[in-house]
């Protein structure tokens, strides 16, 4: 217990010897208050001392202002490393907001249009087949084309093999980080293309490979690794100097590791990124970033698409893509993949709250999120002009309390909301 203390400790006072991503602000100035700034504090001490989670690395952000940015517990409980301020965390899901940000980079330039067809760009993909489960088997019937508007919103029909039992489910490989682990993108295509679709195109919301396949789209019409695309257009602009695909040998030791016990099974964990080297740029799940890099990028969104008198996207494209997509004619299963995201939609990567309520925690009419499953999150509230990122190395089902807890600590934090428009 005290050698945790003097952890905590350490971790506490670290913001007043790192650079802060964005300019810092009295709590009290931006409608926090400390005391429920320091509910977070607690949260975060019972449960590293719990062994549930080995340390986290939160930043909150009002008005473009940093609010909170703290680290706690281990970087590597095993080895007793202090969490710091520029951990290094593999983000899983949360590259696809990245990923898609880069489609519509090229979309915004006319290279990418929404409504073009998949196979214009991947041939493999122009005889795709729909499964149609009878029983133990698969029957295979002509599909609808998939449009790069489909790869956007996971309406593309194709599946990852983890997320459920059919037949269909168990052709594909699991998810993202084992399956770049495991095929280059010419073999993954490949594999991918001889799948049958799970639904038709264009029908039901459905999470699976479809950010991968977009990654790859993005290789194919910008000439780059799916990575140095990123870096020139979204990454340098915003100044995320530690995010990439492949960490160099000099930032290794930054990595942030779980704890080797899942608390929840007692069962071994690890996360693949850090196990296993990758053989494409994943689109899916691949990309590696510290929680001040990843404030930065979510508050260019925030801000209409620029940071910094950098613009990545512009004020509309950006409210196209945290607006809506599914509608009344898609079959939304948002909530299926968390349960605390009733009430949500889906825009063009990221999840959209549709109603005030509903959903299990806190928030506003049109906030957007997306998380990681290896512990990181993140969501933008427009109305409040609120950004939140917390990194995490917690890969189990332990992950989705953690999202659902820090929603209400941080709105349960806040002493004045804006009024709906």
């Amino acid at each position: 217990m005290k050698r945790l203390a003097a952890v905590l400790c350490a971790a506490l006072a670290a913001p007043a010897l790192a650079a802060t991503p964005l300019p810092p602000i009295a709590p009290e100035k931006a409608g926090f208050s400390k005391e429920g700034l320091a509910r977070i504090d607690a949260f975060f001490a019972r449960e590293i001392d719990a062994n549930r989670v080995p340390g986290a690395v939160v930043a909150i952000a009002r008005d473009g202002k940093l609010v909170h940015y703290k680290a706690y517990g281990y970087l590597d409980k095993g080895a007793g490393t202090p969490m710091p301020l520029d951990a290094i965390f593999n983000l899983a899901s949360m590259t696809k907001v990245m990923a898609y940000t880069g489609g519509l980079v090229l979309n915004e330039q006319g290279r990418l249009p929404l409504k073009s067809r998949l196979d214009e760009y991947l041939p493999a993909f122009k005889d795709q087949k729909l499964g149609v489960v009878a029983g133990d088997e698969v029957k295979l019937e002509p599909a609808k084309p998939i449009y790069i508007h489909d790869l956007f919103r996971h309406t593309s029909g194709i599946t990852y093999g983890g997320r459920g039992n059919t037949p269909v489910h168990k052709l594909y490989p699991s998810g993202s980080a084992p399956a770049a682990a495991q095929y280059t993108g010419e073999e993954f295509i490949a594999k991918l293309a001889s799948l049958p679709l799970l639904h038709p195109p264009g029908t039901v919301w459905d999470y699976g490979f479809s950010t991968d396949v977009l990654g790859l789209v993005v290789e194919k019409v910008s000439g780059k690794p799916l990575g140095g695309f990123l870096k020139d257009t979204v990454w340098d602009k915003v100044k995320m100097p530690d995010t990439t695909f492949e960490v160099p040998a000099d930032k290794r030791a930054r990595l942030a590791r779980p704890l080797p016990k899942d608390p929840i099974t007692g069962k071994d964990q690890q996360i693949v990124a850090l196990a296993k080297p990758f053989r494409f740029h994943c689109g899916g799940s691949c990309a590696f970033s510290t929680v001040g890099d990843y404030l930065r990028f979510a508050q260019m969104l925030l801000d209409g698409g620029t940071i910094g008198g950098q613009r990545v996207l512009s004020p509309k494209t950006v409210a196209t893509m945290t607006s809506d997509h599914l509608g009344t004619g898609i079959r939304n299963q948002v909530a299926g993949v968390e349960q605390h995201r009733d009430g949500y939609g889906f825009g063009l990567g990221v999840a959209v709250r549709l109603h005030e309520g509903i959903a299990a925690t806190p928030g506003s009419k049109g906030d957007y999120t997306w998380n990681g499953a290896n512990g990181t999150l993140f969501w933008n509230d427009p109305r409040e002009r609120l950004t939140v990122v917390v990194g995490t190395a917690a890969p189990g089902e332990i992950r989705k309390y953690y999202r659902e807890q820090m929603g209400a600590l941080v709105y349960g934090a806040m002493t004045a909301s804006r009024p709906a428009p």
